[in-house]
């Protein structure tokens, strides 16, 4: 099993300097990929444009989305900027899609909350159509760059409904879970399989799990003003996230061990605070 690290990206006060320094250390080590979570109201990194700069200072890791908003934005500029990421970067783009689940930042989008799940499926037919070189109608042509990746980047479909299961047989590469312990995302796992199956796609889904962790003295005190502020939309939910979170090495390694245990064909680790030192840590303890 692979494992990926998360950016910082998310954490408020971190300086894009400290993005690209992270970016870099991770590349040297043994991560597979680089992972970035995605907000609109909030002090967080635009997605897309962070992928891109850390795109230009690393060389051999992943990028990956976990996951991208995609209702959020325009599916036409959408696939031109995922085709672009993936062609500057030597076809490392991972785009975990999904649709989420705060009103505000679709609010704040001026796309329709409820209409998201439908816009996200008409989202995907019209990424796949613009990578394959397809024209979006008689009266233009096709919209490049050409994706490194053959048929456009990976996808991954995020979201524990089963109509985000339908998605990963019909649109995606594979399943991503976050948010969710081990056991609770079990049983998405053998969800997509089964659907994957059932719909005569060829091999296996890819599975990937997603984790938040914590390292250091007052690893726990740092990691929950983080969490409380990002998942305030969860109340109390988020305390059983934070007691829950491993904030030890023996803890992150059962964690990791447990995501493999399900079948998990990559595990990615999301820092709930940017200190680099925590990065050389994981790095010994992965190596």
């Amino acid at each position: 099993m692979k494992i990926g690290i998360g950016l910082p990206a998310t954490i408020p006060g971190t300086e894009g300097t400290r993005i690209l320094e992270w970016a870099k250390k991770a590349d040297s080590g043994p991560f597979s990929s680089l992972g970035i979570l995605d907000r609109l109201v909030f002090p967080n990194y635009e997605t897309l444009t962070t992928l891109a700069a850390v795109a230009g200072v690393t060389q051999r890791i992943r990028l990956t989305t976990t996951v991208l908003l995609a209702p959020l934005r325009n599916p036409v500029i959408l696939a031109k900027q995922a085709a672009s990421l993936d062609a500057l970067s030597g076809g490392r783009l991972t785009l975990g899609l999904g649709i989420g689940a705060r009103e505000d930042d679709y609010l704040a989008a001026s796309v329709p909350f409820k209409k998201r799940g439908k816009l996200f499926e008409e989202e995907l037919a019209t990424l796949h159509n613009i990578w394959s070189g397809q024209p979006l109608s008689e009266k233009m042509g096709s919209i490049g760059p050409k994706p490194a990746q053959s048929g456009g980047p990976e996808i991954l479909i995020g979201g524990y409904s089963p109509a985000a299961i339908r998605r990963v047989a019909h649109w995606g590469n594979g399943f991503i879970a976050g948010g969710r312990d081990p056991k609770g995302t079990q049983q998405f796992f053998r969800l997509a399989e089964e659907t994957w199956k059932i719909a005569g796609r060829p091999g296996e889904p890819r599975l990937v799990g997603c984790f938040y962790y914590a390292l250091g003295p007052d690893a726990k005190e740092r990691a929950s003003v983080y969490l409380r502020s990002y998942y305030s939309m969860l109340g109390p939910m988020v305390e059983t996230m934070i007691d829950n979170l491993p904030m030890t090495f023996d803890a992150i390694k059962a964690r990791v061990q447990a995501y493999e245990d399900i079948g998990a064909d990559e595990v990615i680790m999301w820092p709930c605070t940017n200190d680099l030192e925590q990065l050389d840590q994981l790095t010994e303890l992965f190596r």
